[in-house]
């Protein structure tokens, strides 16, 4: 009796999961955040992720067209990357420097790299980080939580108020409660302030198998430990709460550190990778000029990712330690 076998190249496990319904999901994993933003800071902030989406998706579509390449825009990526940066932005963010922000993120953070999947660096915090190098106010001033016209497409007037983090910065606790920390009530990135909802959002991706909680525990938990280390106020327990809760620390563990691309595979490597995201964040919040460490924390063990996967291998059946068969 002869058997034919069918000689194909890897990878030979495979499931119905494909790019687009990854991306659909971080959408919908994103919705109770969006919601909680148009309820506390008003119309402008959809206004923002709506411009920011359709800006990354024509950019998409343009460098495609000019380097020939197959159009990409139906797998989503491009519009989790606008929904993304818009989050990390506050409502009084002008249009065009989020739109520009945009560009950056999709045609050097990604497609000059090779497109999705080859990217070294999350494209949505490359973009902020541009935007914070060439406009930091537009990122550093948080505006109070009244409503911002939404239809302002110049530089907008509004009234500017102290984030938590910003308070923390100066060795200070906020003046909020923990509640108010917990849903948002304070000044802040749009994505950012509301914690209940990024939790939703969280446990969403969780339930879908989408991410995994190596990386945003690791995160969170090396956080929480060194904030309580490094406490800068009289109150360590309330310390650590306030740096948990603000911030974009919360966004960026469950969104944009678990990234595919720029995030390592293996599973002790994501936990290293996580801490190592958690030490920076507050080695930046403590050391540093700015009040947040998060984009750069991560942008750094970014580029970190593949060099952790092949340090911290897991262990093939059947293979001993050296390589050789049992």
């Amino acid at each position: 009796m002869s058997v034919n076998f069918t000689v194909t190249a890897a990878p030979h496990i495979r499931n119905n999961e494909t790019t687009r319904k990854i991306m659909a999901d971080v959408l919908i994993a994103l919705v109770p955040a969006l919601i909680a933003a148009i309820i506390l800071f008003g119309l402008r902030s959809l206004v923002l992720v709506v411009i920011s989406a359709a800006a990354c998706v024509v950019f998409e579509a343009l460098f495609c067209l000019v380097t020939g390449r197959k159009p990409a825009v139906g797998d989503l990526s491009a519009v989790v990357t606008g929904v993304l940066l818009a989050m990390c932005v506050p409502d009084s963010c002008p249009y065009w420097a989020l739109i520009a922000g945009d560009a950056f993120a999709i045609i050097v953070v990604k497609g000059l790299v090779g497109g999705l999947g080859q990217n070294v660096f999350n494209p949505a915090l490359g973009g902020r980080a541009f935007m914070m190098l060439f406009w930091p106010a537009t990122i550093t001033r948080a505006g109070a939580t009244e409503a911002i016209d939404a239809f302002a497409f110049g530089n907008v007037d509004f009234v500017a108020s102290a984030t938590p983090m910003q308070t923390m910065n100066l060795g200070n606790l906020p003046d909020v409660s923990l509640v108010d920390m917990l849903l948002g009530k304070h000044g802040g990135t749009i994505g950012e302030v509301c914690i209940l909802a990024l939790l939703i959002g969280f446990a969403w991706l969780l339930y879908r198998r989408v991410i995994s909680w190596r990386i945003p525990v690791a995160y969170m938990g090396t956080l929480a430990v060194l904030s309580l280390i490094f406490c800068e106020g009289d109150n360590a327990l309330l310390w650590m709460a306030y740096s948990v809760l603000g911030g974009g620390a919360m966004l960026g563990a469950i969104f944009m550190a678990t990234d595919y691309a720029t995030s390592p595979a293996l599973p002790k490597a994501q936990i290293v990778y996580g801490i190592g995201c958690g030490a920076l964040t507050v080695l930046f919040r403590t050391f540093g000029n700015f009040p947040e460490g998060v984009t750069y924390a991560i942008l750094l063990m970014n580029a970190c990712a593949w060099a952790l996967d092949k340090a911290l291998p897991v262990r093939r059946f059947g293979v001993m330690k050296g390589g050789a068969g049992k």
